[in-house]
């Protein structure tokens, strides 16, 4: 029987938590309460800044970046799993491109992973909208192409195509998500969008510690 490779506390699989939140003003007391949902799903959480003790005595620039890099690479090499908040960022229509990053970095590792977000819009619809309120501009729907970029027909203002329809985001983010045995989980309030990812990864991860593994 298979298990986890890299327990947390008091046994339980340790998941890595990543999102924007790491720049939020609040962002230890929200990973504070998100370690508290996962604990109540049986898993023990782990965030970024968790491994980043001491580096806020280094100035900003080169150094501290390249610090926070090897941080976060190790913290993911150590865990069990990952749950990411694929919200888009800094009012665009993009998730973070540090959380996108550590996507296919744990996908690589072979970690199971959920997403959430409290954006329950299709990608398109986000584009749409981004380009309507900030540029009063609509997208222009044409043919589909048979080569290129085929994942969709709408293309905005510059005649860039508005891809991956039916995903929250760029259909790779979607996409490894789901390879990884998980799903995005979608709702308006945060709080419920991350328990139930919680949950359902937790789920996953009992699933694939009940296989046998071959030796």
């Amino acid at each position: 029987m298979g298990y986890p490779k890299g327990r947390g506390g008091h046994g339980k699989p340790k998941v890595y938590i990543a999102g924007p939140m790491v720049f939020y003003p609040d962002a230890e007391d929200v990973f504070s309460e998100m370690k508290a949902t996962l604990g109540r799903h049986g898993l023990d959480g782990c965030a970024p800044l968790d491994n980043q003790i001491g580096l806020e005595r280094i100035a900003p620039g080169r150094e501290l970046a390249a610090a926070i890099y090897r941080a976060d690479e190790e913290l993911m090499r150590t865990v069990d799993a990952a749950i990411f908040n694929i919200d888009p960022f800094r009012r665009g229509t993009e998730m973070d491109a540090g959380t996108a990053f550590e996507v296919g970095f744990c996908r690589a590792l072979g970690l199971p992973m959920v997403a959430w977000t409290t954006d329950c819009r299709t990608y398109p619809e986000k584009v749409s909208g981004f380009m309507k309120e900030t540029f009063g501009l609509d997208l222009q729907d044409g043919p589909r192409h048979v080569s290129g970029g085929t994942s969709g027909a709408l293309r905005d203002a510059d005649g860039i195509l508005v891809h991956s329809e039916g995903m929250y985001q760029n259909l790779m983010i979607d996409m490894a998500i789901e390879a990884a045995g998980g799903k995005v989980v979608a709702a308006s309030d945060w709080k419920v969008a991350f328990s139930t990812a919680s949950s359902l990864l937790g789920e996953i991860i009992a699933m694939t510690a009940s296989r046998p593994h071959l030796t």
